[in-house]
């Protein structure tokens, strides 16, 4: 028994929930819409009555690993569908060093942060990003495109830890490293 996936996902006011039968669930939402293809291990079915969501696997199939692993992976993600579309998903990002910046260019982003060329990044579909001097905050209701896009432009250049120069989560802590002591 999947201790995540038995539980029921409550449905709020004003989102509307799809379930077709080629596996594909449809969320909507004041925030947006989201949809995703679910594995055919499991089942996905909605009562409008009790305004719930709940996902199954057939009876007897419960204590196969695999099994398990995807009823509770198809839980979580409808879950979060459910919250994007509702509030949506927000990602904070710092920029540290001296005269590095980040704008934004039309549906491109672009990194000044202390190479000779300035990085520019292509913004996805669905996520919305601002940048204010070294403040990035990325959003959008898709929270796989919001943490997969902060996570690439923390990757352009990874805070280092020697003079923590680079670009950080809000809020991340950077373990700092002593470096050479000179003479004796």
């Amino acid at each position: 028994m999947s201790l995540i996936g038995k539980r029921a996902i409550p449905v709020p006011a004003g989102v509307e929930i799809s379930i077709d039968a080629a596996r594909n669930v449809t969320v909507k939402g004041p925030k947006g819409t989201l949809s995703m293809t679910h594995r055919p291990e499991v089942s996905v079915e909605h009562d409008s009555t009790a305004k719930t969501v709940s996902v199954t696997v057939p009876e007897g199939t419960e204590q196969d690993k695999a099994r398990k692993a995807f009823w509770g992976l198809t839980r979580s993600l409808i879950a979060n569908m459910i919250e994007g579309v509702t509030k949506g998903y927000e990602k904070k990002l710092d920029i540290v060093g001296v005269g590095w910046n980040a704008q934004v260019k039309g549906q491109v982003l672009a990194l000044n942060i202390g190479f000779a060329n300035v990085i520019e990044m292509a913004i996805p579909a669905g996520v919305n990003v601002e940048a204010k001097g070294q403040n990035i905050t990325i959003s959008g209701a898709d929270k796989q495109a919001v943490g997969n896009f902060a996570s690439s432009a923390r990757m352009k250049r990874k805070p280092e830890p020697y003079n923590g120069k680079g670009i950080r989560y809000a809020g991340e802590q950077i373990t700092r490293k002593q470096g050479k002591a000179f003479g004796s």
